[in-house]
């Protein structure tokens, strides 16, 4: 074979699974789509030459048409096209933003922070840096607009955010913090595993409202994440206060949907905590989990004896899913002797009660099976030979039906029903039938060789 063959054998070449049949697919690393919304307004009609010459001091305005109005906009309208530049104009564009906010002027800090994520996207040099200097400026309204552009970065620029990020998450001032946590938030959707890093370290603060904080991130991530989520979530469950395990309990449902094994072993766990509200949780999860999980069932079993009514009434819910009629209502029983609460014990006395020995005549009715259906021509050969069949009187294809299902017995045929006189013609006898069965020897004629054994008188013998 030729090497030029080899190589288009190589690439046409398709991995399959040898039980199936199917093409082997393989998860693809997760890409970051770094696409920022860009807002639009009256700058977006400026000419490009109308941009550059305002933020080079050239003009100080430029008269525009915008919503059949003529309008004047200055250097602020001017920083915020920055954004629409492309090609060899971006380095220009970047060049003018980084003078924008070194300038004295709140407002062109203020612009150029607004339009920082837009410029960021095709080239962020040093950018990130002037962001953590305009998250501690001396005005108010440019702190703000920096908290804002974190918020927009973050889940685009995760690794030039990141030392920002941690920092604003744990800021004392509380519209810096919550900026920092609506981007961790967006980040939960673009880089989950950045998500996990954070939380990581947050686990370990001593503050009880950053662990709630984090520890409710997870179940954003519980779906996308790997075995990293796994272990935050344990840990959040032995945490010391009880508002992070009522919150790591709460991702047990949806970690039961997509690793059940790892859930059913949390919610073992969780069963045992001292609160009820992340018992419950155990609960809520045990249910979502698959029930033929020998693990599951233990689980559930021994929560029908559980201390807590809401565990306890939940489990008992769960058993008829788990188990069949016969060991179903001999636990019943069984708990029905230990049991106090009265919505429980009518619960289980529904599972214990059997319809076909404890019900009405109507239920026990109700519980046997129906008779097969006589087929049509067994009905026909039986009405031919005046048999009854069930409870029908015999139909006659003579004339009206004359009898009544008074006239015989349940259960016996006509010929044994006791004669009673009757006033009523007899019926006519049946016709003779147009043809005759014809026996085998008549039809082969041996009957007329061997019909009489004594020799013809008038034969003639030679």
């Amino acid at each position: 074979m030729r090497p030029t063959e080899e190589i288009t054998l190589s690439r046409e070449y398709v991995a399959r699974d040898p039980r199936t049949g199917l093409p082997i697919t393989f998860e693809k690393k997760r890409k970051s789509v770094k696409k920022m919304k860009i807002e639009t307004g009256p700058w977006v009609a400026l000419s490009d030459d109308d941009v550059f010459a305002l933020l080079k001091g050239e003009i100080q305005t430029a008269s525009l048409r915008w919503k059949d109005q003529t309008i004047s906009l200055g250097r602020t309208y001017a920083i915020r096209a920055l954004g629409r530049f492309h090609g060899v104009r971006v380095h220009q564009a970047h060049s003018l933003l980084l003078a924008c906010l070194e300038s004295d002027a709140v407002e062109d800090r203020v612009a150029a922070l607004e339009v920082l994520p837009e410029v960021a996207v095709l080239k962020s040099d040093d950018l990130f840096d002037w962001l953590s200097v305009m998250l501690d400026d001396k005005d108010i309204n440019v702190r703000k607009a920096a908290s804002r552009c974190l918020t927009l970065t973050s889940p685009v620029f995760p690794s030039g955010v990141s030392s920002i990020l941690a920092n604003e998450l744990r800021s004392p001032v509380r519209f810096r913090m919550d900026a920092a946590w609506a981007g961790l938030s967006g980040l939960c959707e673009t880089w989950p595993e950045v998500v996990v890093d954070h939380v990581d370290s947050l686990l370990l603060e001593d503050d009880m409202e950053l662990r709630k904080k984090a520890t409710a991130l997870l179940k954003k991530i519980v779906n996308k994440g790997d075995s990293a989520v796994w272990d935050l979530i344990s840990w959040s469950l032995n945490d010391a206060d009880v508002e992070v395990r009522r919150v790591a309990a709460k991702n047990l449902p949806a970690l039961a949907r997509k690793e059940s094994r790892i859930a059913t072993l949390f919610a073992e766990r969780a069963l045992s905590d001292s609160d009820s509200e992340v018992r419950l949780s155990a609960i809520k999860a045990v249910q979502a989990l698959d029930t033929d999980h020998g693990r599951a069932r233990e689980l559930v079993v021994r929560g029908t004896t559980s201390k807590d009514l809401k565990v306890r009434s939940a489990c008992i819910e769960l058993l008829p899913r788990l188990f069949g009629e016969e060991v179903l209502r001999t636990m019943a029983e069984e708990l029905l002797s230990t049991e106090t609460n009265d919505k429980i014990i009518a619960s289980l006395k529904e599972m214990v009660f059997d319809a076909s020995l404890d019900g009405t005549e109507a239920q026990k009715n109700a519980q046997l099976a129906p008779s097969a259906a006589v087929p049509a021509l067994d009905r026909e050969i039986a009405e031919a030979q005046g048999h009854r069949v069930g409870l029908e009187p015999i139909r006659s294809t003579d004339g009206p039906q004359t009898s009544n299902e008074s006239d015989t017995p349940l259960g016996k045929d006509a010929k044994d029903a006791p004669k009673e006189a009757s006033t009523e013609p007899a019926p006519a006898p049946a016709p003779a039938p147009v043809y005759r069965a014809v026996s085998q020897d008549e039809l082969m004629g041996y009957e007329d060789d061997f019909e009489d054994d004594e020799p013809d008188e008038d034969a003639d013998y030679f």
